[in-house]
């Protein structure tokens, strides 16, 4: 996406530096600077995160085993830090960049995030962690494509196109989170947007002119991958393309069993593929729509994002009505979830097939049964809780506490299941087993769809249903073809069960996604401690940023240089950066 530009041509997206290293992997370099910008995407001036002056940021375009590095300079008025949605970091928490891992990054300081997408392919994003940020913006796509030498399931798309769908609100993010603290609901959005960019005028009643809308523009026959991102705040969104079916071929990270669907639900936090093909006669141009689901207000029916489907050879503009939808059909959507199955035959970053990992037969070594509630006081202040507890981020990160050994930074005692005692606030951590096998069932007792995401993982998604979650439940589990994901829905009144094979040492956020129950507590940490030395491992960052207890190890950062943290990049980047430097100053004398 170009920011202010409302035209999107299909296109692969430039990246800075791409440097094969002789040793193995090629990295790849990015330089972003991330500022407030000013935009108008309902219509009214309005203060948005911005990279490189690009609302939304740039799109990561790697390939499976790519090095990345990342230097972020913090331009904004407050801490900083990105986390990368579905990526798994492997034996790396380091660079998960939530609250449990990283200081942030100050303002005016800048940081390079240095991670390997190892054996991943597919869909994924990011966005600023902290302090409700990606309510203004700051998000962006990130795409894995396949090696070489792994073929697609699906013939070569024509085209490859990113949508950002979130729901959106003129109010700054620092009012917004000051609402959420202050137990003012969010209320109806102002406005859903898709890639940074209000709704086309398709009832001028409903939208006031001068809107800039996204118009994606397509060639008759061909068929496109549209990779759908829902950025959003709390809102499930219903995402379709008028007269065209979305074939879905993956889903984060993961080949699913391809199936056509004339709609698909996509709730806070996930991510679809789908392949669309441009098979319709023209005669006018086409909605894209994405509009809120499971709600009842007549408000919210006047909200609804819109963008334009435009063929070359298009005889006019799209008008008429959107194509109507029932918007609170929760057994519908649930049963689409539960068709939404893995691709076991097809390779993904391995030549082996996906299904080749049985999952079904691997006996559970730890179970946890995770309760919400709607908001509730705790020690006088609006919170939300996990089985009773609502999370109380210390000002010094689990992960650097784990590595310097100081005691009373967290505890290992977060509970397997609701106890019978008033909420608390606690920073209470699950103890997971390294190599273990964990069931988590997650039991959604608030009054809104709520949708749950693991860092460092793809978990199994083997059940959900309406109602209270029984071990008779597990009857009911897809034990085959249950998709490998990051994120995943659960309705209200109503449970989701997960398998995830705990092979990832590190420290790994499990949180909602919804930024008001997320703000509010609703997340915790899953410890996952090898008790082997493994060389492999990641050891601690030489540009680690301190804060906390640990505060006096922190040097100023008198000078900013590209691609350097607090101190200095890694052995292994520094060489190749020089590499880097070496071949432009040869390139230069041609």
């Amino acid at each position: 996406m170009v920011s202010g530009s409302p035209d999107l041509q299909v296109s692969f997206f430039f990246f800075l530096f791409v440097v094969s290293s002789f040793a193995g992997d090629p990295y790849v370099f990015y330089d972003w600077t991330v500022s407030y910008i000013t935009t108008s995407p309902l219509g009214d001036k309005q203060q948005v995160i911005g990279i490189n002056g690009q609302f939304p940021g740039p799109i990561l375009n790697v390939t499976t085993n790519w090095n990345v590095l990342v230097n972020v300079k913090n331009d904004l008025d407050e801490p900083l830090l990105f986390t990368w949605n579905g990526i798994q970091h492997r034996k790396n928490s380091w660079q998960d960049g939530v609250s449990g891992t990283n200081c942030p990054i100050p303002a005016g300081w800048n940081w390079t995030y240095e991670f390997q997408v190892k054996d991943q392919i597919g869909s994924f994003f990011y966005f600023p962690s902290l302090n409700f940020q990606r309510a203004a913006g700051g998000y962006g796509g990130i795409i894995i494509n396949n090696r070489a030498v792994i073929p697609l399931p699906f013939g070569m798309p024509d085209g490859d196109i990113t949508i950002f769908i979130s729901d959106w609100y003129t109010k700054s993010h620092k009012g917004l989170r000051k609402d959420v603290e202050n137990g003012v609901d969010l209320g109806v959005p102002d406005g859903i947007l898709i890639n940074g960019y209000g709704p086309y005028r398709y009832d001028p009643t409903l939208v006031k002119n001068g809107i800039v809308y996204q118009i994606i523009n397509v060639e008759p026959g061909k068929t496109y991958r549209f990779r759908v991102h829902n950025v959003g705040i709390s809102t499930s969104l219903n995402f379709r393309i008028q007269n065209h079916n979305l074939l879905l071929v993956e889903t984060e990270g993961s080949y699913t069993v391809q199936q056509n669907y004339s709609n698909m639900d996509i709730h806070v936090g996930q991510s679809y593929s789908f392949l669309v093909t441009m098979d319709q006669n023209a005669s006018t141009d086409y909605y894209i729509i994405a509009s809120p689901r499971f709600v009842n207000s007549s408000d919210w029916s006047k909200v609804n994002g819109v963008a334009i489907l435009h063929y070359s050879n298009s005889q006019g503009p799209a008008s008429g009505p959107l194509p109507s939808l029932n918007d609170y059909d929760a057994y519908f959507s649930m049963n689409q979830a539960r068709s939404i199955r893995w691709n076991v035959s097809a390779g993904a970053a391995r030549p082996n097939p996906q299904g080749s990992f049985k999952y079904g037969d691997i006996t559970v070594t730890d179970v946890y049964v995770i309760l919400n509630r709607p908001v509730e006081l705790v020690d006088g202040k609006q919170r939300t809780t996990l089985n009773g507890i609502s999370y109380l981020p210390p000002s010094t990160p689990l992960k650097l506490a784990q590595q310097f050994k100081i005691p009373g930074v967290y505890k290992l005692d977060f509970p397997n299941k609701l106890m019978n005692r008033p909420p608390k606030l606690d920073t209470s951590v699950i103890n997971g087993t390294f190599k273990g096998f964990m069931e988590i069932i997650f039991q959604n007792n608030d009054t809104t769809v709520q949708s749950y995401h693991l860092d460092g993982y793809a978990f199994f998604v083997v059940g959900m249903d309406f109602g209270m979650w029984t071990e008779n439940s597990r009857s009911t589990y897809n034990k085959w073809d249950g998709v490998a994901r990051s994120t995943t829905q659960v309705f209200p009144g109503a449970w989701t069960a997960i398998l995830v094979s705990l092979d990832n040492a590190g420290i790994w956020n499990l949180r909602a996604q919804n930024l008001d129950s997320w703000y509010l507590g609703q997340e915790t940490y899953v410890s996952v401690v090898n008790p082997e030395v493994d060389q492999s491992e990641v050891l601690l960052p030489e540009n680690s940023i301190y804060c906390g207890i640990l505060s006096s190890l922190q040097k100023d950062q008198a000078q900013r240089v590209n691609f350097s943290g607090a101190t200095s990049i890694s052995g292994s980047s520094k060489m190749v950066f020089i590499m880097l430097i070496i071949a432009l100053i040869g390139h230069s004398f041609r």
